[in-house]
């Protein structure tokens, strides 16, 4: 019996922190696993773990002024980009229209067949309660996957996994039908910097793109340093949210005290009630500080 399947008998609980683990995020456009994990990724990978992102849709409709290919094959390559400044190993885009996306039995048989093929211990993606259908149903495809990804019969092609891995959400902040719950936290100021960096790849969307849709878009500098500067500023400002009394509790079991009350930004993930069900402290051995 190899020490990887001693060490899940095991319900890992020394193990996780010397096994390297695998992890796979899952997100509906060419940079949604950047925003949401973006940071905690970068810290597994620094760890020595292997991390994949994969975009379900292309993200083909995701800008003012252009679409199609020309967007999907840009936006691809600005993914690529992202990847290797975070320092993961991978990050595939799947080939499914932008906007149009549905939680279709082929399209779960992909997010199957891509869990399968990474060796998943590790499975991250969005709740299927947020504002944009495509992220709603990549959370629906993710859960479906459940348990799925260890049923022989089912894409056959590729072998079933051997157990099945520890399934969770991303932070988000809707609050029907019910809140988000902070299971864990990652404190993230360390890789704050390396996260508006993989940002800053990700041009069409956060210097074009998403300032448009805010009405910010004559705002953004024209030079590559400024408008760097710029990002930074725009995202303490409307897109990094304060840290909250929840986190902060949670951080402060993970981090003590002194060090939770220093964090200023911070990831969070929510376990999701299928697949692997580890303790929370369990959870936290797994996830880097």
């Amino acid at each position: 019996m190899n020490r990887r399947l001693i060490c899940l008998l095991l319900a890992g609980t020394a193990c996780w922190g010397q096994q390297k683990l695998r992890i796979i995020a899952f997100g509906g456009h060419p940079d949604d696993c950047d925003i949401k994990f973006g940071a905690t990724a970068a810290k597994f990978a620094k760890a020595g773990h292997a991390v994949k992102f994969v975009a379900v849709t292309k993200g083909e409709a995701g800008h003012q002024e252009m679409g199609g290919g020309i967007l999907a094959k840009r936006r691809m390559a600005e993914a690529k980009e992202s990847a290797r400044r975070l320092g993961i190993a991978e990050y595939e885009v799947l080939d499914n229209n932008d906007g149009e996306l549905l939680p279709t039995v082929e399209v779960r048989k992909q997010v199957i067949r891509a869990i399968r093929e990474w060796n998943a211990d590790v499975v991250l993606g969005p709740r299927p309660l947020d504002y944009h259908p495509d992220h709603r149903y990549v959370g629906v495809l993710m859960q479906d996957a459940a348990y799925m990804v260890v049923v022989p019969n089912l894409v056959p092609e590729v072998p079933p996994l051997k157990k099945n891995p520890v399934f969770l959400f991303y932070q988000d902040h809707f609050q029907k039908p019910y809140p988000f719950k902070h299971d864990v936290v990652v404190a993230i100021d360390d890789m704050w910097a390396t996260k508006l960096h993989a940002f800053d790849a990700h041009v069409s969307q956060f210097y074009e793109w998403l300032p448009w849709v805010d009405g910010l878009y004559e705002q953004v500098p024209k030079d590559k340093e400024e408008r760097k500067k710029w990002l930074s500023q725009w995202m303490d400002k409307s897109w990094s949210r304060a840290v909250t009394a929840e986190q902060r509790g949670v951080l402060e079991k993970r981090y003590g005290r002194e060090a939770a009350a220093k964090v200023v930004h911070a990831e969070s993930f929510e376990l999701c009630e299928y697949g692997r069900q580890p303790s929370i402290e369990e959870l936290w051995r797994i996830f880097p500080k």
